[in-house]
């Protein structure tokens, strides 16, 4: 006789059944970062999660972050991390620390996992998919503070992510840039997905961090908002419920939304297989933004 836990995960297959049939052949842009990538089980379970979208015929497309990796990175050589607006101060200095950290420590490593756990992955560093020009100085009280080597994208190159994607091959992309002149720019992995997003024209792009979503009271745990419109964000940015970090997050959901994203979601990358509840079930934990 079967045990009741074997017969609760066969009907949570069949709880997923209509999402994998709905979503097969369908493009998930994922952007992973937060303290949620600090903890090893948290990114393994969410890399295998991946592996398993792909498994079921969904192209799931990954940006990672990697701030903390990179502000530890440079205390050790004296430079002190600071952000305007939610958005990193990169000086020359710091911009060469972002791009090692980026394309030749934490891409590798999650493109290694993956194929780890039975999935097939590749690395594509983000200079040869985003195109960005500086960033315009940013408010920062009374005064305005230029962020150095920040990028704001302008132009995406997705031959090589649909080529990748065409071989049933979850690409793993950084989050920096190109600027005009060639200098490599850093980019905000929040923007940089939704930028990617509305050009693969995805059918969900999903931010995964260190937060349940976008919560009245961050204090507390009962005040998460589970859907929001356009409308909604708006009124919420004014009113500052919605401020620092999560600004970035939400205007580039937006923005995506405005290129052909079907729907947005933040969820907490925290919770054990947050991806595959957000997906595959009816209740979901998140919020989501529709257009």
């Amino acid at each position: 006789m079967p045990s009741e836990t074997s017969i609760e995960r066969a009907e949570a297959l069949i709880e997923a059944l209509p999402y994998i049939q709905k979503y097969r052949g369908h493009t998930f842009v994922i952007k992973y970062g937060g303290s949620a990538m600090d903890d090893e089980d948290n990114v393994e379970r969410l890399l295998r999660d991946i592996v398993f979208l792909e498994a079921v015929g969904i192209n799931p497309v990954l940006i990672h972050g990697g701030g903390k990796t990179i502000t530890d990175r440079m205390r050790e050589v004296g430079l002190k991390a600071r952000f305007v607006n939610g958005l990193r101060v990169t000086d020359e200095q710091s911009i060469a620390i972002v791009e090692d950290v980026l394309d030749n420590d934490i891409r590798p490593s999650i493109a290694a996992k993956i194929e780890e756990f039975g999935g097939k992955a590749q690395g594509i560093s983000g200079k040869t998919v985003f195109v960005a020009e500086k960033c315009a100085p940013q408010h920062e009280g009374k005064v305005d503070v230029d962020l150095g080597f920040v990028g704001e994208v302008t132009t995406t190159n997705i031959d090589e992510v649909l080529r990748v994607v065409g071989r049933e091959v979850v690409p793993v992309i950084s989050p920096i840039a190109l600027g005009a002149d060639g200098i490599v720019l850093n980019v905000n992995a929040d923007i940089a997905a939704g930028a990617l997003a509305g050009a693969l024209a995805a059918t969900k792009l999903i931010y995964l961090s260190d937060v349940p979503g976008i919560m009245r009271d961050p204090k507390q745990k009962d005040s998460l908002i589970p859907t929001v419109t356009r409308e909604s964000v708006n009124t919420l940015i004014k009113e500052e419920i919605i401020e620092g970090g999560m600004i970035p997050k939400v205007n580039s959901a937006l923005a995506a939304l405005d290129k052909g994203v079907s729907k947005v979601h933040f969820i907490d990358g925290r919770v054990p297989h947050a991806l595959l509840l957000e997906v595959f079930t009816a209740s979901g934990i998140g919020t989501e933004i529709l257009p």
